[in-house]
């Protein structure tokens, strides 16, 4: 199934932290002579960590250097860990959502709010999410419930039309079930998906921490969502709403006089992998 490819999504956010160019020590200030006497000439002076480091080394020192290499793999591997376990809760999600109640008429079918039905997404993320230390489960917690409620905005608002050609002339008195034309996920609106942009995902999971000094939260939160946002557009091309089974009466058949009518007041269902 089509969920957000995780290798990607955390590419991104490894990105997006990266160049924000977070430099530890923070707000460092030369401390003089004195402090350049505490260290030998091998500690005073080393090689630069790589670029792509999420943080960067204040000074060359070799103190600064393993501090930001340290926390940057720290970092990287908090990243790799919730990005995957967001993909995972999607590609869950995607599972056992189900499409009920769309109302067919001729060869269309509405799709209307609350017509999408699925489990909550934050248990599906949390399960496999990083919770090694307290922060982490702080962080994996803000970030989850954040996704969760604002996914929820999203796919119960999701509006569109089915489209079943045969249903506008079907010579028979009732249209057996009959899966509609797929069509990509992107090709359905919801007023809801404005809770899934970066700066209100990011808004509402430094809210769910409820931790203003938390270092480097607010980074952290925008680097994922940022990324989200972008995983999240691939997300809806690629996915595709099918299988979902119209069928309803003929009112106006009657043949041999009139041999073919539209579907009027019919219904469309679709299962459980509808979404795929």
């Amino acid at each position: 199934m089509p969920a957000p490819n995780a290798t990607l999504f955390s590419q991104l956010a490894k990105m997006n932290f990266c160049a924000k160019q977070i430099k530890l020590p923070m707000d460092w200030e030369d401390k003089g002579e004195q402090y350049d006497d505490a260290f030998n000439a091998s500690e005073k002076k080393v090689a630069p960590n790589s670029p792509t480091t999420l943080f960067r080394e204040a000074t060359l020192n070799k103190f600064h250097a393993d501090a930001a290499k340290e926390m940057s793999q720290a970092f990287e591997k908090y990243i790799d860990g919730i990005c995957s376990a967001i993909s995972t809760g999607i590609t869950q999600w995607l599972g056992q959502a189900s499409i009920t109640g769309a109302i067919v008429n001729g060869p269309v079918g509405m799709m209307t709010p609350g017509n999408v039905i699925g489990p909550p997404l934050a248990p599906l993320i949390l399960s496999t999410a990083p919770k090694t230390s307290p922060q982490e489960t702080k962080f994996s917690n803000a970030i989850a419930n954040a996704l969760g409620t604002a996914w929820q905005s999203w796919h119960s608002g999701l509006t569109g039309q089915l489209m079943y050609p045969a249903f506008a002339a079907f010579p028979g008195p009732i249209a057996p079930p009959t899966p509609n034309v797929p069509l990509p996920l992107i090709a359905y609106a919801s007023p809801g998906e404005a809770a899934l942009s970066p700066s209100t995902l990011k808004s509402a999971m430094e809210a769910n921490l409820g931790d203003p000094q938390a270092l480097h939260a607010a980074d952290l939160f925008d680097a994922i969502a940022t990324a989200f946002n972008s995983v999240f557009i691939i997300f809806k091309t690629s996915t595709q709403v099918k299988l979902v089974l119209g069928t309803g009466p003929i009112p106006t058949f009657a043949p041999p006089f009139v041999p073919v009518g539209p579907v009027v007041g019919g219904i469309g269902t679709g299962a459980p992998g509808c979404l795929m």
